[in-house]
């Protein structure tokens, strides 16, 4: 499997304004003097070296994944970056109307509904979109998003064909070579996190939860979405306090997503949703908080004679990433 990150931002779209970015470009000319630097030669190396919130940020697009195998290809949500992926995907059988597109929905909040007017292979007859959620409105979702005075083109007249599956909860299903299966995730309105398996590699997505529920005995039946996962997207919306100070708004820290991977075995986990009202140093800086309370921690262990807590390849996830099981 491939996974791929076409938006990892939260609530809200959120692009740069132009003095952030004329601000950040006046930074960068300073740096790279500042470091000794003098010729053109010089500046890609200088831009290499520099670590996300100085250079090119986190992103602004709202929740959209791409998960591909050699036969499959599933979206998660159609938030905003569902838009660039449209673009890819007219490239192909979709420009042609003969595309088959799969996409499963957690939930149906604006962000990860607002790109889906913007996505151009449902506009193209001949192409079928299958789209999938345990929620049973589904298929009103789209009425409602697709309707004036909202957007200008109803759902009937668009061009794709539009298949709605209403899946089962914890109930596995296939599409193509890859097996998924929804599980309850912790979240103000009804959300489901998705376990993506094929060939023995699992990609678990666990966005837009609260992790209210955090023990094995507390997830009981959805337990299984965080065990034996090889790569896991997981809620990092706020730094701790934040998290502790906005009780029941559906969201989580980096912090109980480490907690929950130490214990239960994640081999990689991936933070997203980052905050809309969150700058990229301030994305920078609770990253840096999650590695003191990931370091602490097995320091911890280490000092109380326990058995090592597991070590967790973690990192704060940036638009474009993808990784690979």
């Amino acid at each position: 499997m491939k996974i791929k990150l076409w938006g990892v931002r939260g609530s809200l779209p959120t692009p740069p304004l132009p003095e952030e970015v004329e601000a950040r470009i006046r930074g960068l000319f300073r740096a790279f003097f500042k470091a000794g630097n003098k010729e053109l030669g010089q500046v890609e190396a200088f831009l290499a070296s520099l670590p996300p919130p100085d250079f090119g940020g986190y992103g602004g697009n709202t929740p959209c994944i791409e998960v591909i195998t050699d036969r499959s290809q599933v979206i998660i949500n159609g938030g905003t970056g569902i838009r660039r992926l449209g673009y890819e995907l007219m490239r192909g059988p979709c420009g042609q109307g003969k595309g088959e597109v799969h996409i499963v929905f957690t939930h149906f909040h604006w962000d990860h509904l607002v790109g889906l007017p913007f996505f151009n292979p449902i506009f193209i007859p001949g192409n079928v979109i299958h789209a999938y959620a345990v929620q049973p409105e589904l298929p009103d979702v789209f009425k409602n998003l697709f309707r004036k005075p909202y957007f200008p083109v109803n759902l009937a007249d668009l061009g794709a064909k539009i298949i709605y599956h209403q899946l089962e909860k914890r109930k596995s299903f296939s599409i193509g070579d890859m097996t998924l299966t929804p599980y309850q995730l912790d979240h103000p309105d009804p959300c489901w996190g998705y376990r993506f398996e094929k060939d023995g590699k699992v990609f678990s997505h666990c966005v837009d939860t609260e992790c209210t529920r955090a023990t094995r005995e507390e997830l009981g039946p959805d337990l299984p979405l965080y065990q034996g996962v090889d790569l896991m997207t997981f809620d990092a919306q706020y730094t701790l306090f934040e998290a502790i100070e906005k009780v029941n708004w559906g969201h989580a820290a980096a912090s109980i997503g480490l907690d929950i991977a130490m214990r239960e075995g994640v081999k990689r986990i991936v933070f997203m949703h980052h905050d809309p009202a969150a700058s990229d140093e301030k994305i920078a800086a609770a990253q840096t908080q999650a590695g003191r309370y990931y370091n602490g921690q097995h320091k911890s262990s280490a000092r109380s004679g326990l058995t090592d807590l597991h070590q967790v390849d973690w990192t704060f996830a940036i638009e474009g990433m993808t990784f690979d099981l």
